[in-house]
């Protein structure tokens, strides 16, 4: 019996010393991991380990981008935690994945990351990061109080971007539940845009070989007077009132996507007060300004307001240039844009056929005659 009680409270007290050290093990790996992308480098203050739940949460993350000439670091993430657990509701489904929760997240694209292929690199990167810290397949994901930047250092005067106070909320994304549905999986989001508000609704299906999803999204009321260093910045003017807002809806099935972006502008007034110190050339652009969106406007509905319907499959995106200067001047001049979703894309919108490849003249001219040939020697 003296044996017996040995061995367990040996037993108990590997387990215990390995309690204590596990969350310093797990941290010296994690911050190596960071320390060790390449591109990048990144820090993490703590680890708190849940065994009870089958969680490990990250305290005070950051990970900044590392500029490969200078090897000046430029922030590109942080969150105060981040949360990595097992989603006990899917077990009784029959699978075990995992789920992530992000406190205060903040991601932060400057001006020389905001190519796609930029941006597209760095949420790989990132998803590779978080793949080495989840052994789960990743079936949830919320986001509490996020921002999502975008900041020019380089422009005068300096622009800096954001949605604030963004909560995310991506469920069935490995399709535990309801995999029998063309789109099981959902992400909702929901954001603050400068006394404004932003909307995002998607349905799709994550493991497809193609991208499938259907969404709609929506700005609503942005105060386009908190926006002037943007405007300033890529415009050279700035603007005394306004509002403005976005609506889109977008589908994509078999390769192809088919959807269209409504932006509208409201009360707008470019010319103010606070342009009496500006100087004379400045003056005359943004009198140009303001009377174009003068002549531009629907007076009933007093808004400047366009919809320009997208195309096309994901190697050659079209945007048609011509259907966008008609609906502005067809806002203007015969109907006003509603301001809202138009409820007209789905999946069965999408067309999944390639469009046949023009020919010219001599390409038509000799199928013409092939055609005829064939039909002889039938």
């Amino acid at each position: 019996m003296k044996k017996q009680y040995k061995i367990l409270i040996s037993v108990l007290m590997l387990l215990i010393v390995i309690r204590i050290i596990l969350p310093y093990v797990v941290l010296h790996y994690a911050n190596k991991t960071l320390a060790n992308m390449k591109g990048y480098y990144g820090h993490i203050e703590d680890i708190d380990l849940s065994i009870f739940r089958g969680a490990y949460i990250i305290n005070d993350i950051y990970l900044n981008k590392v500029d490969n000439k200078s090897n000046l670091e430029s922030p590109f993430f942080k969150a105060a935690n981040i949360d990595l657990s097992v989603e006990w509701n899917a077990i009784f489904h029959g699978s075990i994945v995992g789920e992530l929760e992000f406190d205060s997240p903040v991601l932060i694209f400057s001006k020389d990351k905001v190519e796609l292929s930029d941006i597209k690199k760095d949420t790989v990167s990132f998803r590779k990061l978080l793949n080495n810290f989840m052994p789960l397949k990743v079936n949830r994901v919320e986001v509490n109080n996020g921002n999502l930047h975008y900041s020019d250092n380089t422009s005068k005067p300096k622009v800096d971007i954001s949605l604030k106070h963004t909560h995310l909320l991506a469920v069935n994304l490995s399709n535990v539940i309801n995999n029998t549905i063309e789109l099981p999986s959902t992400v909702t989001a929901n954001a603050v845009a400068y006394q404004g508000t932003f909307k995002f609704n998607m349905k799709l299906n994550a493991l497809n070989e193609h991208p499938t999803f259907d969404l709609n999204a929506e700005l609503k009321n942005t105060n386009l007077v908190l926006l002037n260093d943007f405007l300033k910045a890529y415009g050279n003017f700035d603007v005394n009132k306004g509002t403005f807002g976005l609506y889109s809806e977008m589908a994509a099935k078999g390769g192809m996507f088919k959807g269209y972006v409504k932006p509208i502008i409201k009360d707008l007034d470019v010319v103010g007060p606070e342009d009496k110190h500006d100087n004379f050339f400045n003056k005359v652009y943004e009198q140009i300004v303001g009377a174009a969106g003068v002549l531009l406007r629907n007076q009933k509905k007093d808004q400047v307001a366009t919809k320009v319907k997208i195309e096309g499959d994901f190697n050659n995106p079209k945007t048609n240039t011509i259907d966008a200067i008609w609906e502005v001047l067809r806002n203007a001049f015969i109907q006003a844009l509603l301001p809202s979703v138009d409820n007209e894309i789905n999946l069965k919108s999408v067309n999944t056929e390639k469009p046949e490849e023009k020919k010219n003249l001599f390409q038509r001219i000799f199928k013409s005659k092939k055609d005829k040939d064939e039909k002889k020697n039938k």
